[in-house]
């Protein structure tokens, strides 16, 4: 038997009193609407209507059948909504990395943007190198990650990319800093300071390859996981980096200094396991995130287009520090 069916026809009679018009309310015939009333009292061993009367009346059983049975189809509506809401991704918890370099303001807009878009889903944000989240997204234990590219995707759905274009970090006290731009080729003779290749593979060989054809072969390459102590080599002079510029902003005893011709492009997507054990939001997410990095970068731009002294770009710290150009 089909219980709720059946509790919802007996609400209806229950409401009418009146089993012509609980039928005219369903839109069905009164014999088989009669023969369910009749069935749900046998399934239940019990009377629910008194018919004996010229109008019938709910009995004792059926009175508290009544309550009940409007709570329970209440909490089945409810159960279909929970569920519909979880199958698109507007519920439970989405487990997503973001590369280590992602910076705070980036974290913050995109922590807003998915609580307004999907209020009831909890993202659990982790911080993950590319190369850990792929092996996570493969396994199973991230729903959605955000990449630095190329990587293997062949597991994957990749979202939309986000480009930005790196810059060159030097000590301020380094001749070249006194150019608006500087070419790769100018670098000769420098150390660099990268991330770790275990970080993102693609990437860091991606960026070696682009040096080497554009004729900078780094004498050392020394690595800095976190931001901080990258900029501290660069400013003992151990060597050069790249960066997008916000970063480097924050210390004043380094510059950065756009890159003639944009060689390095980091290419950043979000990515998701392939087939249907994707998460649902993870998509979504994807799509959020690609919106918030893309909006920091025109952000930064914007900033970057600071007036140029004759000499090069205006300086945010010469409040600070003397020009030593």
């Amino acid at each position: 038997m089909d219980l709720l069916r059946h509790l919802r026809i007996f609400i209806a009679v229950a409401d009418e009193l009146h089993f012509s018009r609980a039928a005219d309310q369903l839109g069905m015939a009164q014999p088989p609407l009669s023969q369910a009333v009749r069935r749900l009292e046998k399934e239940l061993d019990v009377e629910l209507f008194d018919r004996s009367r010229r109008q019938i009346q709910l009995t004792a059983a059926g009175l508290v059948l009544l309550d009940e049975a409007r709570e329970l189809l209440g909490r089945e509506a409810r159960l279909r909504t929970l569920a519909r809401r979880a199958g698109d991704g507007s519920l439970g918890t989405l487990r997503a990395g973001v590369p280590p370099d992602t910076a705070v303001a980036t974290l913050s807009a995109l922590l807003t943007a998915c609580a307004e878009h999907s209020p009831g889903l909890s993202v659990d944000l982790q911080e993950i190198t590319t190369e850990e989240q792929l092996r996570l997204l493969t396994a199973g234990g991230l729903d959605v990650g955000l990449v630095h590219q190329p990587v293997d995707s062949t597991e994957l759905h990749l979202g939309t990319e986000v480009c930005a274009a790196l810059g060159v970090v030097l000590p301020r006290t380094s001749p070249l800093a006194r150019f608006s731009e500087v070419m790769l080729a100018d670098l000769s003779g420098h150390d660099l300071v990268l991330f770790p290749r275990s970080q993102a593979t693609g990437w860091y060989d991606t960026i070696l390859d682009i040096c080497r054809t554009e004729g900078f072969v780094p004498g050392r390459l020394l690595h800095a996981a976190n931001p901080e102590f990258l900029l501290a080599l660069v400013h003992a002079g151990q060597g050069v980096a790249f960066d997008q510029g916000p970063v480097a902003r924050k210390e004043p005893r380094v510059v950065w200094r756009p890159l003639a011709g944009r060689p390095l492009v980091q290419r950043t997507a979000g990515a998701w396991p392939a087939g249907r054990s994707a998460h649902p939001a993870a998509p979504h997410f994807a799509e959020l995130a690609a919106g918030v990095l893309a909006r920091d970068r025109a952000t930064t731009l914007r900033h970057d287009d600071s007036p140029e002294t004759p000499d090069g770009p205006r300086r945010a710290w010469s409040v600070v520090y003397d020009d030593m150009s």
